[in-house]
């Protein structure tokens, strides 16, 4: 993610090549089954966000070629002319539309455009018009994504004991980006850093990689894990509101980039969240005596806030969130 969606900025070090995670991979197609497929599905999800924070789904019913063109004008836009990607060129981490392609201290070695992309009418005007296709092929990944972020959701919040429909509406109305990275290819020996580790700040966290280079932090023992990708699957990892709103049942994600010793990379992450303003605060049903408040409520507009006011402080924002039980 760009500096408006990720939290802690370590130095770039060298890495060394570690081993895989055992990745669930979800068969997404037999949510929509019968009530017994469901249910293991949704029990199969539940697991992966209390014990690792992140699964993968096959068979989500976005069209290959959809993937396959979103990648491709992806590449196209940073291969594009310095002038053309210059005007999306800001300091201000507010605006809706904007490239980066400085060492941020988080980006070390990354090139990003985030973007708004729901409601899309309301922005893909916005977006670059080079490559002349960009517009329209990532719009339909957006579009797409939506569809397969918005069922995860509503099988995450049944998991949880809450209505399969809980905050259904605001998630309708609520945030959502794209971020498209791109990596270059590794010219040095080992694995080298290319994007810091961070958590996101949102729901879920949906990736679309061209080729392999996310490590995520193992909950249990603290270490890096490499993912592989299977093909045509969709990675998806739990983030900082996720957090907040199971009250610590399920835990955010800490994960970085590292480059490819065989090829240059893109991603495109597909970030979902509340609307800029509406809080998020944990769910009524999962606190009682037992079980209290574990974090202060916040909205995608106070994490900003969060990063604007943070400077020097290496705290991440699902740190500042939770509330001391001592």
């Amino acid at each position: 993610m760009s500096t408006t969606m990720c939290n802690l900025a370590p130095p770039l070090v060298p890495v060394k090549r570690l081993e895989p995670m055992q990745m669930p991979v979800i068969d997404f197609s037999k949510l929509h089954q019968t009530s017994k497929s469901r249910s293991l599905v949704i029990r199969e999800i539940a697991t992966a966000c209390r014990d690792i924070g992140c699964f993968q789904v096959i068979n989500h019913g976005i069209r290959k070629s959809v993937m396959k063109g979103a990648l491709e004008v992806a590449s196209e836009f940073f291969e594009s002319s310095p002038k053309s990607k210059a005007k999306f060129i800001s300091p201000d981490i507010t605006k809706p539309v904007r490239y980066n392609c400085s060492n941020d201290g988080l980006s070390k070695s990354r090139s990003l455009l985030k973007h708004y992309a729901h409601p899309l009418d309301e922005w893909i005007h916005f977006w670059p018009q080079e490559p002349p296709s960009y517009r329209e092929k990532m719009g339909k990944y957006a579009v797409e994504i939506r569809r397969v972020a918005l069922d995860i959701l509503d099988a995450i919040f049944q998991s949880l004991g809450l209505h399969q429909a809980y905050i259904r509406e605001k998630l309708e109305q609520g945030m959502k980006f794209l971020a498209v990275n791109s990596y270059p290819q590794s010219t040095k020996p080992g694995v080298t850093v290319g994007l810091a580790p961070h958590s996101d700040y949102d729901f879920i966290t949906l990736i679309l990689p061209s080729c392999p280079g996310l490590e995520v932090m193992d909950h249990h023992t603290k270490s890096w894990k490499t993912v592989l990708q299977p093909s045509d699957a969709i990675h998806v990892h739990v983030g900082d509101h996720l957090e907040v709103l199971s009250n610590g049942i399920f835990r955010t994600l800490v994960h970085r980039a590292v480059l490819n010793s065989e090829r240059s990379r893109v991603s495109v992450a597909s970030i979902h969240g509340f609307p800029m303003d509406e809080k998020v605060k944990s769910a009524g049903e999962l606190v009682d005596e037992e079980h209290p408040k574990l974090y202060r409520e916040s909205s995608f507009k106070d994490f900003l806030d969060f990063l604007l006011s943070r400077r020097n402080n290496n705290e991440s924002y699902i740190e500042s969130l939770r509330i001391s039980t001592i």
